[in-house]
């Protein structure tokens, strides 16, 4: 019986953890597997009790992108949202951290942008091939890359297809962090388990409002925030208010040792 394309986990409360699961073909987006992955995204967005996600790769690599030699026998279509699991990403309601065990290459560096957030093992790479492929991105990589780490650095990468390691994606702020590869899942879980101990009701707005106001002129996305946090305190009860303040020192004081 074959592997299944994709692996989802449970590994601790609130939080649930998706492999891509074709290491033979350094987890290569084939159709079945961007349908598996958008299928999963979605069946976990309506999981309440899913409070952060952890996306990964199986074997030595994150994701080497779209498959080629399917891609070889038939039409090019990443726009359908059956099999678009990038713009899945995007719709995902709570945060989701990307755990990049390795390399991230073209449709699986799109992939990895969109997550909320990384965390790199040091064997972890990353590149953009669609020059040398010769297509042109679709999954938001041409926009998203040069917000993320200036406009001169994103055509380097994108216009040589050359990769960076990690050490040096930290230095340009592409990821969070970089461990040890055996280092690489604890961390990614600890890091879940903290945000699955904040406020659900408060990180999924909290999370919209940072995407959308990113996306907006500064000025504007000032106005949004004042009107989301006014909206919230309409109907912010002082008692509770209190009750977290107290939680939130008690934290304060343990994690200062």
């Amino acid at each position: 019986m074959s592997e299944p394309l994709l692996t989802l986990t449970r590994p601790q409360p609130g939080c649930a953890c998706l492999a891509l699961n074709r290491p033979e073909a350094m987890n290569a987006l084939s159709t079945a597997l961007r349908m598996a992955l958008v299928r999963a995204l979605d069946d976990l967005a309506r999981d309440e009790s899913v409070r952060v996600l952890v996306l990964t790769g199986a074997g030595k690599a994150f994701c080497a992108g779209l498959d080629l030699r399917e891609l070889g026998r038939q039409a090019l279509d990443i726009a359908s949202p059956a099999n678009d699991p990038v713009t899945a990403l995007a719709h995902f309601p709570r945060p989701v951290i990307g755990a990049i065990n390795g390399a991230a290459i073209t449709g699986g560096f799109e992939l990895a942008l969109a997550c909320d957030m990384l965390i790199a093992s040091s064997a972890a790479r990353f590149a953009d091939t669609h020059g040398r492929v010769g297509v042109i991105p679709g999954w938001g990589l041409s926009q998203k890359l040069s917000r993320l780490i200036g406009i001169g650095r994103a055509k380097e990468l994108s216009f040589s297809g050359n990769f960076i390691g990690a050490e040096q994606a930290e230095r340009w702020g592409l990821v969070n962090r970089v461990v040890a590869p055996e280092d690489l899942m604890p961390q990614a879980l600890a890091l879940a388990a903290d945000i699955a101990g904040a406020l659900p009701e408060i990180v999924a707005p909290y999370k919209r409002l940072i995407d959308e106001g990113y996306g907006l002129p500064f000025d504007d996305a000032m106005r949004l925030e004042q009107q989301a946090s006014q909206r919230w305190a309409e109907q912010l009860k002082p008692e509770a208010l209190e009750a977290r303040r107290a939680t939130v020192s008690a934290r304060g004081r343990q994690q200062a040792g």
